[in-house]
């Protein structure tokens, strides 16, 4: 796997706010070395005008973006992925489990597009999700993913999201 860009999804229910972001983060940090895509397993169609606000704010791309059915990467045509992350954080969502030998690893964050409030609340928490993920991604970015086995990149990336790998399945 030298050389080849790991394919990463993040994957949650609406693909509207926090998978959405995540693929932006790992694409413009990762440099290369990861290739992230979002899904929702039942999506809203369209993206948070406030997530598309906060990553401009910060300085992130948000050209080529859109909302995607998790069914767009199970197909025979789909990427191979290498790992996905689910994350949801409330058991009322119906955020799906993967199928196969991709490693699943859970970092459960709220949902900001569930946020009552005004303006600056909204954009707080657009920002706090925004923030946790590129803090989790910078720190699997700092890993050494390739010579690690499957159960310590498990543990390793769960520990990012404030799991343990016996959660993360």
């Amino acid at each position: 796997m030298a050389g080849q860009p790991l394919n990463v999804l993040f994957l949650c229910t609406g693909n509207s706010c926090r998978s959405i972001i995540g693929e932006s983060l790992l694409n413009a940090l990762g440099a290369g070395r990861f290739c992230a895509y979002s899904a929702g397993s039942n999506p809203v169609g369209a993206i948070n005008l406030h997530a598309l606000i906060a990553l401009e704010r910060h300085g992130y791309p948000t050209g080529g973006l859109h909302s995607k059915d998790v069914g767009d990467f199970l197909g025979p045509d789909a990427p191979h992925l290498d790992i996905v992350f689910t994350v949801c954080d409330n058991a009322a969502e119906a955020c799906p489990l993967w199928p196969g030998e991709t490693l699943v690893v859970h970092w459960g964050l709220p949902d900001p597009a569930h946020i009552e409030g005004d303006a600056a609340q909204v954009e707080t928490a657009f920002d706090a999700t925004l923030a946790a993920l590129r803090t989790r991604i910078e720190g699997m970015l700092a890993l050494d993913l390739a010579a690690m086995d499957v159960d310590a990149q498990r543990s390793a990336l769960a520990a990012l999201g404030g799991q343990t790998s016996e959660v993360t399945g």
